[in-house]
């Protein structure tokens, strides 16, 4: 009995196990300190179809073995661009958002192949050189901005100005066109955002589909051995440069979902620290540095988005103060800092 305990412990992982009895715990706390457990459920879960595809993206660079993706930024840029677009061209629902992605889709290659190309010179020092990939490009985008010819009223600073303005909203465009497909709603409190939740379903079986094939198995080999993979007849290089740009685009339709459940755009430096906590969710969930499963993501990113919901308002409620936001920055930072330090121990 004892083996079998240990053995189960050990599949789930110390770490995952002691924040998944946290959660599990301030849930339980919730109700003595008049914090609406339903509320709090809805909450995660739309945070979970908010970020998913996000921390979703970083699967491909792991898995052909240009590490974690923090030039994640790269791919949001991308989504940006295209959801600013569809936006400039006045297309709505569906139509726009799949267009937006459409779009995004296009600059993503274009960045990831340019992207990739730069990791195979700096092989050994992806996640140095990605970092400063990943900064510059929203610093460069920041200039752009203000410069780039777009002339919608509702994104321009001012009526027949120039510049876009750092937040712009997707009511009456494609604002939750998929929160609202199919939805389900348990009760007053609890929506179940069904469109989304099936739409990163959808992406996740491209994901698992697409490591079935010859084309997933040459990436999977260049991630394990790439001496061996190149022995072998696979073009390393190109294998690589494949996975960064999957990385991109991925991460570029990520951020089209997150606006359409969040409700705005987010421009200049908005999107300068979106890697860590994605990044972060994945090592929560069990991934390293050179191995990640699906799980991982599903598993990261409930234990991360619940965290991260759950603790501000139930200590807010505690200490009787509205410290909301000063909590959760608290909490989002020490979760990212103890995820990276955590496999860098590991990694060493």
């Amino acid at each position: 009995m004892k083996k079998k305990i240990r053995g189960i412990i050990s599949s789930i992982g110390v770490p995952r196990l002691l924040i998944g009895l946290f959660l599990i715990a301030l849930f339980v706390i919730a109700p003595f300190v008049d914090v609406r457990v339903d509320t709090s459920i809805n909450d995660v879960i739309a945070r979970f179809g908010m970020n998913a595809v996000l921390v979703l993206s970083l699967v491909p660079m792991i898995k052909s073995g240009c590490g974690l993706n923090f030039g994640l930024q790269l791919g949001v840029i991308a989504g940006l661009i295209g959801a600013v677009t569809s936006l400039e061209l006045k297309l709505t629902g569906f139509a726009g958002f799949f267009a937006a992605i459409g779009i995004a889709i296009f600059f993503a290659i274009i960045f990831g192949w340019l992207y990739g190309l730069l990791l195979n010179r700096v092989k050994g020092d992806e996640m140095v050189v990605a970092t400063y990939v990943g900064f510059s490009s929203v610093s460069f985008m920041s200039i752009m901005w203000l410069i780039l010819p777009y002339k919608s009223p509702d994104m321009v600073w001012a009526y027949g100005g120039s510049g876009l303005r750092t937040t712009i909203s997707t009511e009456g465009y494609w604002f939750h066109v998929l929160n609202d497909f199919l939805k389900i709603e348990l009760g007053t409190h609890i929506t179940i955002p069904t469109g989304t939740l099936l739409f990163f379903g959808l992406l996740t079986f491209i994901i698992w589909a697409f490591f079935r094939t010859k084309s997933g198995t040459a990436m999977e080999a260049v991630g394990s051995n790439p001496e061996y993979a190149r022995s072998c007849g696979i073009n390393v290089d190109r294998v690589r440069i494949v996975s960064v740009i999957m990385s991109t685009i991925f991460a570029a339709i990520g951020i089209i979902v997150y606006e359409q459940s969040f409700g705005f755009i987010q421009l200049y430096n908005a999107p300068l620290l979106m890697s860590f906590p994605a990044i972060a969710a994945l090592l929560l969930g069990g991934a390293s540095v050179t191995k990640v499963k699906i799980w991982n993501v599903v598993v990261g990113t409930l234990l991360f988005q619940g965290i991260l919901t759950m603790t501000p308002s139930v200590i807010n409620n505690i200490i009787k103060s509205d410290m909301s936001e000063t909590i959760r920055i608290i909490i989002s930072n020490g979760m990212i800092i103890y995820a990276l330090t955590r496999r860098m121990k590991v990694r060493s």
